[in-house]
């Protein structure tokens, strides 16, 4: 497990170093923070590695590779705080700590109040800790580093949890590479796109990254908000392909073109998007008497943002009218497709949770009859229902506790369900004073550190983080 952590820091110091070069041109060669950061994670990872080297070659089982995945988000946001804290970005360690932890979490939820003030290769590496969480530090530690062998495949689908484990290639290692290869073609392509509008090839960059990660950090602290229509509709692309189910969008291009389209959840997912983005557009266009383009464009990329748990915003969609953004706030629960980079319940859960609902009033009016939940032609098990309904119930229990634990630290309680519900589906941007233009910089510390949790357990999919402190887990 440490050797794991000694590889994941050398990863991390690797993309630090990857970053001297913006961080020379811009202030010039006697800037520290970013080659000091780097230079710590890169000496930590190599004494880890170099102590536990006699390890090598050893099997890791289901609990550790539990341990080893929480730890892991742990470790890697300790020293990726260490450039916001080293460039004074931030004013203590738990900023830096909570903007990093949202970063590699793809979370999008920020202390920064001047972002347009951050040094610029801060802001890349801020971008960077979200596109390397976006599809998981573990999976591309799996795909580069073959001779781990610490079982693959156990961290590939403790880290992958959602996805249908319809194996590409017998090995992990190449399962995870041509996700990553994938991950990778999509991020520059969106860049070559952005950067053909009104972006710089920095901002192109660190939207690309942010984007297709499902992150939402931007470089200006009015997002997306004043680019050309161009960019923001490119950006509602590449969000949306980003709530896709990588697997499945891998399968699609390499092996069946028609794959993702016979699945149930990509289906429900689109209509969602075209059915609440109208919604939504019709309510701007008859209510508010606002611009047919304006409305479309606007209601599609907030529609698609907050479903993909992406966090970027063109506006304040709290000033609608209160039932337009609540049924925004209910799209926060749900989350995008399973094995995207997106957070929530996922659209999987909430397909067999209604499905499961029901079918339970047949039952009760048939009660000999066998009626099972099927999910794209294929019946379920009990024990996948069943699961699936406590992870609902669970997920909205600890949603309860948050805002209750919020209120009593005298959160107002607008910002308790913003706060809570944003970090809890990794989207970063919510309702209340953490709505769009909003930040978490005025939270106290003991607040943001209940956040962090909450982060933690969006992004580890609750049950793998809660069963740590299970007795069975540990016998």
């Amino acid at each position: 497990m440490l050797r794991i952590q000694g590889f994941l820091l050398l990863i991390e110091g690797f993309f630090m170093l990857t970053l001297l070069p913006v961080t020379y041109f811009h202030h010039g060669i006697n800037a520290f923070s970013m080659p000091f950061s780097a230079l710590i994670t890169v000496l930590t990872g190599f004494i880890l590695c170099i102590a536990t080297k006699k390890v090598k070659g050893q099997k890791i089982n289901h609990r550790e590779g539990v341990i080893t995945i929480c730890i892991s988000w742990l470790v890697m946001s300790v020293f990726g705080g260490l450039p916001f804290l080293l460039s004074k970005s931030v004013p203590n360690f738990t900023d830096a700590f909570f903007e990093a932890l949202s970063g590699f979490t793809t979370t999008g939820a920020t202390i920064l109040t001047q972002i347009e003030a951050v040094p610029k290769d801060i802001l890349l590496w801020r971008s960077m800790t979200q596109w390397i969480g976006g599809l998981a530090i573990i999976v591309f530690a799996v795909a580069i580093i073959p001779f781990l062998s610490v079982g693959g495949m156990q961290l590939f689908m403790t880290e992958m949890n959602g996805i249908n484990y319809d194996k590409l290639h017998p090995r992990t290692m190449h399962t995870a590479k041509r996700l990553w290869g994938l991950y990778v073609f999509f991020t520059l392509l969106e860049t070559l796109l952005l950067n053909w509008g009104d972006m710089d090839l920095f901002d192109a960059v660190c939207h690309s990254m942010t984007t297709i990660s499902s992150g939402g950090f931007s470089t200006r602290s009015s997002s997306i908000a004043n680019y050309s229509h161009y960019s923001q509709v490119v950006v509602t692309f590449f969000m949306a392909l980003s709530g896709c189910n990588f697997t499945l969008l891998l399968i699609t291009l390499v092996r069946n073109p028609l794959a993702l389209f016979k699945n149930e959840e990509f289906k429900h997912f689109v209509i969602m998007i075209f059915t609440v983005g109208t919604l939504l557009a019709l309510a701007l266009i008859f209510m508010e008497k606002a611009d047919v383009g304006y409305s479309i464009r606007t209601s599609f990329f907030s529609v698609v943002s907050i479903l993909t748990t992406t966090g970027f915003f063109v506006c304040d969609y709290t000033a609608w009218p209160v039932g337009l953004w609540v049924l925004l706030l209910y799209l926060m629960f749900i989350g995008a497709c399973s094995g995207s980079t997106a957070g929530g319940i996922k659209i999987i859960r909430h397909l067999i949770f209604t499905k499961n609902a029901s079918l339970e009033l047949k039952r009760i009016l048939h009660p000999n009859a066998v009626i099972p939940v099927k999910i794209n032609k294929k019946a379920l098990s009990k024990n996948v229902i069943f699961k699936t309904m406590t992870f609902v119930f669970v997920y909205f229990f600890i949603f309860i506790i948050g805002i209750i634990a919020l209120l009593t630290l005298g959160v107002d309680f607008n910002t308790s369900v913003g706060a809570t519900i944003s970090t809890l589906s990794n989207l970063g941007t919510g309702i209340g004073s953490v709505g769009p233009y909003g930040t978490y910089a005025f939270l106290p510390q003991i607040v943001k550190w209940i956040l962090v949790l909450f982060m933690l357990l969006g992004r580890v999919e609750l049950f793998t983080l809660i069963s740590i402190f299970s007795k069975n887990f540990w016998k």
